[in-house]
């Protein structure tokens, strides 16, 4: 069972995927708007949320940004809006999946197990710390040190390094990255990847150049 935070302003809403998701198991709690779900994050602590962008009092984007601020949740944003430049934005805040509205519940309820899956922690205790220079990369852990300094990643910045890591000095195409890591193309774009590969070399600093980009193909992790 998974505790979601479901937050739209639409009672409606609220009350399908509440509907949906207590029917696959999950533990639901809701919020009319973004200053509500900042403060219920501040207060507990949830396996996913699913968020609107068109929220009162602080809207979707800058409620995830203040929730990135405490804690890494996974975030599924809803929108009515289908723009391409809402989606790039919300993937460069970190979200792991976009959902256009009106949506279909169903389809919704497998975005959300198949986040839940691939953020769920390994219970294989096997140790496995990979050091690279002054990068230092704890795959059960979730963790990434640089320079002995612990940098915090998004949930999908932390399975893309890893992904890339544990496939050291292969040439991975961006449609393999989309099908391994996100489990589905979220919208026929694969900038998503380009973005996210963009948001994880600034925060590898000195060590950013580790990924290689390979011009009309995608990347590598070569050290």
């Amino acid at each position: 069972m998974a505790k979601i935070l479901v937050a739209d302003d639409e009672q409606k809403i609220r009350e399908v995927i509440r509907e949906y998701s207590e029917f696959n198991g999950h533990e639901i709690t809701e919020a009319a708007d973004g200053m509500t779900a900042v403060g219920l994050c501040k207060l507990n602590d949830y396996d996913l949320i699913v968020m609107d962008i068109m929220m009162p009092k602080l809207d979707g984007f800058s409620a995830c940004k203040e929730i990135r601020k405490i804690k890494n949740i996974p975030i599924i944003m809803l929108s009515a809006r289908s723009e391409e430049y809402d989606k790039l934005f919300g993937f460069e805040l970190g979200i792991d999946d976009y959902v256009v509205k009106p949506f279909s519940p169903k389809e919704l309820m497998a975005r959300v197990n198949a986040v839940l899956s691939r953020n769920s922690v390994s219970e294989k205790p096997t140790e496995r710390v990979m050091t690279f220079d002054g990068l230092e990369i704890n795959i059960p852990a979730r963790t990434v040190s640089v320079d002995g300094e612990k940098v915090d990643l998004t949930p999908k910045e932390y399975d893309l390094l890893f992904y890339l890591v544990e496939n050291k000095n292969i040439a991975l195409s961006r449609d393999k990255l989309l099908s391994d890591i996100w489990g589905y193309d979220f919208f026929g774009d694969d900038r998503t990847i380009d973005t996210h590969i963009k948001n994880l070399r600034n925060n590898l600093g000195a060590y950013r150049d580790f990924i290689v980009t390979l011009r009309g193909v995608g990347y590598k992790f070569e050290a």
